[in-house]
């Protein structure tokens, strides 16, 4: 409708009479502006007739047509918007000075005055204006391409989509994400303002401009037509002036209709003579800056919010109900009679911001390192370690301690807390693994109380899958280099590794960094000498120095030892070499050790997967792969957050061997979660194995790594583990136990309990133990732990209760954490390689000394020329000893400790010394679990697995 329309309208209206009072009616219109105005500006008028029931409205007085926006008033209106907006755009950079708020604008059309006009309101209040030009005819979905760009970019706080109507669809408007909708044309937008909740939403700034203008007349109680006004800008209009006391009216857009409208009104109000003044006709139609003024005000509204939104959020965890039964139901029983909460909300509720997490399905979710930036001033909470005794080799319970304390500390002290465990080998899950109560290795949903799915030692989010691509990558290229260069002159080898793309030739910047390690400046393939295109060419990696082993996730005893290069297309290049189990590869050390994605490359890159002829390392970034190995992993590197039964959180992460590696999960699902947690909770993590392997490598190793120092250190020992190394019978999988271990049995637990050494004078304190058997055996073993110098011990009960079995643990962890922890490291980084392996044999396991082997010795002999002699110790034993015999239980006293050789993980960071046989391999018996594991085809439930 055309504003003669409207004046057609107005004119034709009968007079009143002359006796009726100069109180009347006045009419506001909204033409289409110079300027565009909003989504719904092009093809809509917009008429405002605006009756004051009281004052002086005369045609002298009222403003002229076309004058509404003209003058020192209006001008002062953009001003005072502008200098407030300033204003607030100053104490948000004060508090954020790294932040600049950016406004996007989505055109679809080649006027650029709009454009223009928001970049000189932008300017004056100091924010970015970015322009995405579309054609004209352009489609929904490649506006919607461009939004979900914006939504995405950190970058961005405000977009203004200033297209056709047509263009503005309901699935264009909700693409665009509430926070970053400044125009406030979302269906979520809208419904905020209908329902007055503006703590999250927008006000439409051409809605904000009409009612600021408005408000400049001081009309008090207005009845208001709106000729037009669909869609949201309508909608925003009319809930305003009702909040206002409005009474607003909608009229079509067409002169007959509106005379009818405003007729009837006036007659229905003729008792309160009513009087319209034609001359009071107004057109809004220079509105366009006061707008632009809004909008800006609206971005940097959106980037406060978002600021805000980046501080750390007080948690709101919701316990899940559990419900103990006796006797204790199967694994998979307990876990299909809870229903686990969404993990959205669960990330919600510890507050993760929504683009921090990566939904894998409902229930699991990777989360995203840029967390660790938002909190970087977060204070810590307190970081508790869960270790054990030696144990027997049906394990004894650290990780369900580690959940029951988290559940407790949780659900029920409501203390936030975070659980961080290592991700299980999927490869015994089909030979021993299941087998209930049978072997240590065993992780099944009961044994860790947690509610996940069958995945969690099966795929889960693929880390492990991703470990065994990118280490298997690695295998391949060290073979297809030495091949290739037996079979190549230098000249062919180096045209093929830079080879000539459109007539140039150019080394990739991973090679570049190969010339810089040899100490070559030139950059032209072209410029190098015959000399040093042989040295950059020739790796000379020597076949029987190679130190790299390929890897799956299966146990398979034939791959222990193989050959490979058998095909005649290999050419005669045959070597022995062998498979070792996924967990067991150096890139899950790195993965659990590293602390960002630039750490991790670096740490890829320098891995030494051998030596060269002349004696010297070569490592994955001299292959190339070093690239291509953060490519593979950069998904893996996020951790994994899950729940317990009971609802609390926790980081699934990272799995190496205890053994040959430093058997805990990662750097950074503890780093986040201590962030997370706030300075008051508890981050709960595990080592693995006994102290003596798992413990004392997380403090000299994974503490060294990630610069933190454990509050608490909870001892896990049960009454069966201390009586087999008080002298009780040996147990084994799958066969009954002794009656040693069901009788109450003084002897034995006494007898361990006055021989272990408890407390070597360098670990941290305090101390806590943990369960099990008859009161009386219970009570012996507290009773003695706390002489011993424990700060207290108590029994748990979590294995049946859950959280609830564990509140007294959880008490005593509260209190032991308000305590100073005494840390300090067994030997410092400079100690020389032999003494800190003496160190760790005398004062940790016992030995009288150490002996090594002639291969051992000149191994370090070897790393020190490398420049690896500051590297940590890792050391390779059994677990089920403190010595180096698995059968010597208790504390063997007398014996030297055996080094048989020594190798080095450049990568991760320490030298692992071998301690007897390793294997790196595990077997399948000969009933494997598989035999008990299906899947219902029609339910799609796995019946066997655990």
């Amino acid at each position: 409708m055309r504003l003669s329309t409207l004046r057609h309208a107005c004119r034709n209206l009968p007079t009143p009479s002359v006796h009726q009072p100069r109180t009347g009616v006045r009419v506001f219109g909204l033409a289409k502006s110079s300027l565009p105005l909003g989504p719904s500006s092009n093809s809509q008028l917009l008429l405002r007739a605006a009756s004051s029931v009281s004052g002086t409205t005369s045609a002298e007085k009222a403003p002229k047509l076309g004058k509404q926006t003209d003058g020192p008033g209006y001008e002062n209106t953009i001003r005072e918007n502008v200098q407030r907006t300033k204003e607030e755009m100053v104490a948000l950079q004060r508090g954020h000075p790294a932040l600049k708020p950016t406004l996007a604008i989505i055109q679809a059309d080649e006027d650029d005055r709009l454009l223009e006009l928001n970049k000189k309101m932008a300017g004056k209040i100091g924010l970015n204006v970015t322009q995405i030009c579309l054609p004209r005819e352009c489609t929904e979905d490649e506006i919607i391409e461009e939004v979900l760009k914006l939504n995405e970019d950190p970058r961005v706080h405000g977009v203004y989509l200033h297209l056709p109507p047509a263009s503005l669809t309901s699935r264009v408007l909700n693409t665009l994400r509430p926070e970053k909708d400044v125009d406030g044309v979302s269906d979520l937008n809208v419904g905020r303002l209908v329902r007055g909740d503006m703590n999250q939403g927008f006000i439409p700034p051409l809605a904000n401009a009409v009612m600021e203008l408005l408000a400049r007349h001081g009309e008090q109680r207005k009845i208001v037509l709106v000729v037009g006004g669909e869609g949201p800008l309508g909608v925003a209009l009319q809930c305003l002036m009702q909040r206002r006391g409005m009474v607003v009216l909608h009229s079509r857009r067409s002169s007959e209709v509106l005379q009818k409208q405003v007729c009837t009104h006036r007659c229905r109000r003729a008792h309160t003579h009513i009087h319209l003044h034609k001359g009071c006709l107004i057109a809004m139609s220079g509105v366009g800056p006061l707008t632009a003024a809004l909008r800006m005000q609206n971005v940097v509204q959106s980037s406060s919010r978002w600021a805000q939104g980046q501080q750390y959020r007080p948690w709101t965890l919701r316990s899940l109900k559990l419900q103990p039964l006796s006797p204790v139901p199967s694994d998979i029983e307990i876990s299909r009679a809870q229903t686990p909460k969404p993990v959205d909300q669960l990330a919600q509720e510890i507050g993760l911001l929504q683009e921090e997490t990566e939904a894998y399905g409902r229930t699991k979710a990777k989360v995203r390192l840029s967390l660790l930036d938002r909190l970087r001033e977060q204070p810590d909470g307190k970081y508790v370690l869960v270790a054990g005794i030696t144990p027997t080799p049906l394990g004894e319970g650290k990780s369900t301690v580690v959940i029951g304390l988290v559940q407790a500390l949780s659900a029920h002290l409501k203390l936030n807390s975070f659980a961080c465990l290592r991700q299980p080998s999927q490869g015994p899950t089909f030979g021993v693994k299941g087998q209930r109560g049978q072997i240590s290795t065993r992780i099944s949903m009961l044994e860790i109380s947690m509610l996940i799915n069958e995945s969690f030692n099966l795929h889960l989010t693929g880390d492990i899958h991703a470990i065994t691509a990118a280490n298997n990558l690695v295998a391949a290229a060290i073979d297809a280099r030495m091949l290739h260069e037996a079979t190549q002159k230098d000249k062919a080898l180096y045209s093929r590794l830079v080879p000539s793309v459109n007539g140039v030739r150019r080394f990739s910047p991973i090679q570049i960094s190969r010339l810089r390690r040899l100490g070559i400046s030139e950059i032209d393939p072209s410029a190098l000498t015959p000399q040093e295109v042989s040295s950059f060419v020739r790796l000379d990696l020597d076949p029987a120095k190679v130190t790299w082993q390929r890897v799956v996730d299966t146990n398979d005893r034939f791959l222990r030892k193989i050959t490979v290069g058998q095909a005649s297309t290999e050419k005669g290049h045959v070597r022995e070499t062998q498979f070792d189990i996924a967990v067991a590869s150096e890139i899950m050390a790195i993965l659990a050790l590293a602390d960002g994605l630039g750490d991790m490359k670096t740490r890829l890159g320098r891995m030494v997967v051998g030596s060269s002829r002349s004696g010297q390392p070569v490592t994955a970034e001299d292959l190339g792969v070093s690239g291509a190995l953060a490519v593979l992993m950069k998904d893996a590197i996020k951790p994994t957050l899950m729940q317990t039964l009971e609802g609390s959180p926790v980081f699934v992460h990272a799995g190496p061997f205890a053994n040959i590696a430093h058997g805990n999960s990662s750097v950074l699902a503890d780093k986040l979660a201590l962030k997370l947690v706030g300075e008051d909770g508890f981050v709960v993590t595990e080592a693995g194995f006994g102290a003596d392997i798992g413990m004392e490598k997380f403090f000299n190793i994974k503490c060294r790594a990630s610069g933190l120092r454990p509050n608490v250190v909870v001892l896990v020992a049960t009454v069966r583990a201390l009586k087999m190394h008080g002298g009780g019978p040996n147990v084994s999988a799958g066969s009954p136990l002794p009656r040693e271990y069901i009788d109450e049995s003084h002897h034995s637990l006494l007898q361990s309990l006055q021989l272990f050494p408890w407390f070597p004078l360098w670990l941290p304190s305090p101390w806590l133990l943990h369960r099990t058997d008859t009161q009386a055996e219970i009570d012996l073993v507290c009773q003695m732990a706390k002489e011993s110098g424990a700060s207290d011990a108590v029994p748990c009960h979590h294995w049946a209760r859950g959280g609830r079995g564990s509140v007294e643990l959880a008490q005593a962890v509260k209190q032991a954490g308000s305590q100073p922890s005494h840390f300090q490291f067994l030997y410092s980084q400079e100690t020389p390689i032999v003494e800190k392996i003496r160190m760790i044999a005398q004062k940790v396991y016992g030995a009288d000394d150490i002996e090594l082997s002639p291969e051992a010795q000149a191994k370090i002999d070897y790393y020190n020329q490398q420049g690896y002699g500051k590297l940590p110790i890792c050391m390779a034993k059994t677990h089920l000893s403190l010595s180096h015999m698995p059968e010597k239980k208790g504390t063997p006293t007398g014996f030297t400790l055996p080094i048989r050789d020594i190798r080095a993980s450049i990568g991760a960071g320490f030298i692992y010394p071998l301690v007897g046989t390793m294997s790196t391999m595990p077997g399948l018996p000969t009933r494997p679990c598989f035999y008990d594991i299906d899947l219902d085809p029609v339910t799609e439930e796995i019946t066997g697995l655990f």
